[in-house]
């Protein structure tokens, strides 16, 4: 059953950006699309390390240090939950739209949105007003950030039909990794433009959206989508369709929305990503305190950079490996083993067994940034590929509740742990306990997870129209 995301005709003759246009010809090779996916994705990966520009930004006046009239960190904060809010929500809302215009139309749209976010910022740094920063990188920037990472999956996914966990890992890989890149660059970048009138922010803001905006639109031109009924040689559906967990079927995006396996997937990653993202977030703090007067805030950083790095990795590694055991029992092991690694947390942390510590936690991250890049593929195999960029988008307000939910559980935790005495090295304790029973729930609702009821596939008749 063909899909009716993969057009077919004369793309000479359609417009430049229309869907038809990116129909390959033959001859291409699929693997020159993840390199236009993870132009990119390791464009939007900046938004991990937006926060190099937090301190600079307090001292726009001031200079040399923080004046009356400059802004406040929680003023600044707001930019960056701004930018994930709009993700979400682009992400979710602009389903229906991606998968009707195509992926070149929405990747170009992404890197106009996230580029010219940059640019609206500068103008908020030189006039000193950070409404526009709001505006900018928060909301027009976000909007980006949403159209930009759900623009490529679902193409590759289509690319890669015998491999689609891995063809999504590399691209959201980039994701994971973008912020490697762009933090020392913006630290590079206002350093060169620094002056004893400017921080060198506005200027670094600047070049930072022209680049994306050039780096990005390259991967829009460079995108391709295959022909209708194409398959890779020597590859048949048949070869996989022993497996009921990957359907032959399509489902729409609507109709997705009605069945129980999209709620227990968003429950999935949403309890996946509550479990790690509090985590990474206060890495820092949590092992200096863990281990008081025995590792130094140089060693913490270096403690955050690590977990960054198996973040990334756990990307690529995680979700090739679904595509040898298996969406839904890569999950298992995601609850059973974070649960497990969760548990023996703190037995470590009050034995001294620092590098213990470290790797639980650097597998824990693993399966983090793994959770992010197998979930697109497992929607691929329980709802089609027909319309899974649109049902992507709407599964990562799983994303945005983690976000809020993560750190919440994390910080009140704590907080009140210690306002009742608790030992700072002993706060994280119950914390982490929480984690590993909100990730035995995880385990509970991916073994739920069952085939889609053939009611809900798309008739010949309906994909052939669209509906």
């Amino acid at each position: 059953m063909s899909s009716i995301t993969e057009p077919s005709g004369n793309s000479g003759s359609a417009p430049f950006f229309s869907k038809q246009a990116t129909v390959a010809k033959p001859g291409f090779s699929r693997w020159m699309v993840p390199p236009a996916a993870l132009a990119v994705h390791l464009c939007i990966g900046q938004a991990y390390a937006f926060s190099v520009f937090n301190g600079p930004l307090t001292k726009v006046i001031g200079i040399t240090q923080s004046s009356a009239d400059d802004w406040s960190l929680t003023s600044l904060g707001w930019i960056f939950s701004l930018a994930i809010v709009f993700l979400g929500l682009s992400a979710a809302f602009a389903g229906k739209w991606l998968e009707r215009v195509g992926p070149r139309r929405t990747m170009f749209t992404a890197a106009c949105c996230f580029g010219g976010g940059f640019l609206v910022s500068a103008l908020g740094v030189y006039l000193h007003q950070i409404v526009l920063l709001y505006l900018g990188y928060g909301v027009i920037g976000g909007i980006g950030l949403g159209l930009g990472y759900v623009s490529p999956v679902s193409t590759l996914i289509r690319w890669f039909p015998d491999r689609r966990g891995m063809a999504t890992g590399m691209a959201i890989m980039g994701f994971g990794g973008g912020a490697m890149i762009a933090a020392p660059l913006s630290v590079a970048l206002m350093n060169h433009f620094r002056s004893a009138t400017s921080i060198g922010v506005a200027e670094t803001f600047v070049v930072l959206g022209i680049a994306y905006f050039i780096s990005m639109t390259i991967g829009a031109l460079a995108i391709r989508v295959p022909p209708v009924d194409w398959k890779p040689a020597g590859w048949t559906p048949a070869a996989t369709s022993q497996n009921r967990m990957i359907s032959r079927n399509h489902v729409h995006i609507d109709q997705a929305l009605k069945t129980p396996q999209f709620y227990l997937i968003w429950l999935v990653l949403f309890l996946n990503v509550t479990a790690g993202i509090g985590i990474l977030g206060q890495a820092s703090v949590m092992i200096q305190e863990s281990f008081k007067n025995t590792v130094t805030a140089a060693a913490a950083a270096g403690f955050v950079g690590l977990l960054s790095l198996f973040n990334m990795g756990g990307r690529f590694v995680w979700a090739s490996a679904s595509d040898w055991i298996g969406r839904k029992n890569t999950y298992f092991i995601f609850f059973a083993l974070g649960a497990v690694l969760y548990y023996l947390v703190p037995g470590f942390a009050a034995s001294g067994h620092i590098a213990l510590f470290v790797l639980a936690y650097c597998v824990i991250l693993t399966m983090y940034g793994g959770g992010f890049a197998t979930v697109p593929a497992y929607l691929a195999d329980m709802f089609g590929t027909a319309f899974v960029g649109g049902i992507h988008g709407r599964l990562l307000t799983a994303w945005a509740a983690a976000g809020v939910a993560g750190p919440v559980l994390v910080n009140y935790i704590r907080a009140y742990e210690v306002a009742h005495g608790v030992a700072k090295a002993d706060a994280y304790t119950m914390t982490v306990h929480i984690m590993a029973v909100l990730l035995v729930v995880g385990f509970v609702c991916n073994l739920l997870v069952k085939r889609v009821d053939d009611r809900h596939h798309m008739t010949d008749a309906q994909l052939a129209k669209g509906a």
